[in-house]
């Protein structure tokens, strides 16, 4: 059996839930002095860059914004095989005494979280560092946990999420897909 799809999130339901976590990042740090938002790439940068531009345009000034490439962070690197694809991480500013966003698309085992925080250990000491995810779907192996969280779901052993972005995909949606064969 085919898997089945279903979206969870429309084009606009991910604008209302991008514009609510940029609410909520701003009720975090009481404003947006000292903000930097770093998503992890590949969806994360693009959503990332979203929360900035609502951020500036709500508060007024400009959000300093990055982007991470974990795959040489990852614990599972020799899995990956014997060439991964690494893409960019660009900073663009020392990170020491900011607070700092990790923004990422999905948050599943914490594993890619986890990286994003060895990886920024690199380039200095924020002030303090949250996270925020546009989909929380459960399953935890690490204890990580979003602070700003877009959309929980409970998904199905055997399914997984989908997040499109239309910089990358052409459309914005969440999509549930769930396994066709019953497991």
């Amino acid at each position: 059996m085919p898997a089945e799809r279903q979206i969870v999130l429309d084009a606009k339901a991910v604008a209302r839930t991008l514009r609510r976590m940029a609410d909520e990042i701003v009720e975090h740090f009481d404003g947006t002095q000292g903000v930097v938002l770093v998503g992890i790439q590949r969806r994360g940068v693009q959503l990332s860059s979203r929360i900035a531009d609502i951020l500036q345009e709500r508060e007024g000034s400009p959000i300093p914004r990055g982007a991470l490439d974990i795959t040489l962070y990852r614990d599972d690197l020799q899995t990956v095989g014997p060439r991964p694809v690494v893409g960019k991480t660009e900073l663009p500013l020392t990170l020491d005494g900011r607070h700092v966003v990790i923004v990422d698309d999905v948050l599943y085992t914490g594993r890619t979280v986890r990286a994003a925080l060895d990886e920024l250990a690199d380039f200095g000491r924020p002030a303090s560092i949250a996270l925020a995810v546009l989909v929380d779907r459960g399953g935890r192996e690490l204890p990580i946990h979003a602070d700003i969280v877009g959309k929980t779901l409970s998904v199905p052993k055997g399914s997984h999420i989908d997040v499109l972005v239309s910089e990358l995909d052409g459309d914005d949606q969440v999509v549930l897909v769930t396994s066709g064969s019953g497991q």
